[in-house]
């Protein structure tokens, strides 16, 4: 189905079965296959492919060149149904790559709202994106990747398979992820080693004075009292009751399974 006030130029293919919404601007030479649906007001540049089980929402910008929703690039992937499900309002750089998930990772890759991907961005099987994040120019997530809320990556970093990128995190350019980082941590590297806070976040600069201050207490333990893990879990437990912020910080830790940056 294809709303009236939908553009489509004449030399785009769109396959039976393909739900496009009101307004919605696909450029010339596309290719959309059957089970795609588009939300209303997205933009689709020229020579984008947009394969599969794949939903876009509402105000979506898709760069020239991109291919969105195609099967992953795991060697074990069979076939199985998979989907690709992006919010609204994201911005999709020029020759974009975002895959659909596999049934080891839930069978979803997920995209929030509001995001930022610059041109050659890479988003593999399995990813959880959040909201509000920015990835710079050929920037790259292996599968099952997190990306946390207002984290912000430079441009060519990478980030390893299933590591997290926290909450309003930060990756300097040519940065190369091996294992989690910490909400608010900013990093750089080759592998990735903590430079601080990341006092630049929008999720920082909103918090509150008390709350900027107990980030910065639990980065002190984390890295420069060196404390375990387990020790500075058990402080955001005991803070959390006080700072319900900090419960981003227990979601973190209860879901990390590589171990975090260290410097």
């Amino acid at each position: 189905m294809i709303s009236s006030s939908a553009t489509i130029a004449a030399s785009s293919i769109i396959e039976p079965g393909v739900i496009i919404g009101p307004h919605v601007v696909v450029g010339p030479f596309c290719f959309i296959s059957a089970g795609v649906r588009i939300g209303e007001g997205t933009v689709i540049a020229s020579h984008v492919v947009i394969n599969g089980n794949t939903t876009l929402g509402r105000e979506n910008r898709i760069g020239m060149g991109s291919s969105v929703g195609e099967i992953s690039q795991d060697l074990k992937y069979d076939g199985e149904p998979a989907r690709l499900e992006i919010g609204d309002g994201n911005d999709i750089g020029r020759h974009s790559t975002l895959h659909r998930g596999t049934a080891q990772g839930g069978s979803v890759t997920r995209i929030g709202n509001q995001n930022i991907f610059q041109a050659g961005v890479h988003i593999g099987h399995d990813c959880q994106v959040g909201d509000h994040t920015t990835m710079g120019d050929h920037s790259g997530l292996a599968g099952h990747v997190t990306l946390g809320d207002y984290s912000q990556l430079g441009a060519l970093c990478a980030v390893h398979q299933f590591c997290i990128v926290g909450t309003g995190s930060r990756l300097l350019d040519n940065t190369c992820v091996v294992q989690d980082v910490p909400p608010y941590v900013l990093a750089n590297g080759n592998r990735a080693v903590p430079l601080g806070i990341n006092e630049r976040a929008q999720a920082f600069a909103r918090a509150t004075a008390d709350e900027q201050r107990v980030i910065h207490h639990l980065y002190d333990l984390l890295y420069h009292q060196q404390e375990p893990v387990d020790v500075v879990k058990l402080e955001i437990e005991r803070l959390s009751v006080e700072y319900p912020m900090l419960r981003q910080f227990n979601d973190f830790f209860t879901r990390s399974t590589r171990g975090i940056i260290r410097g």
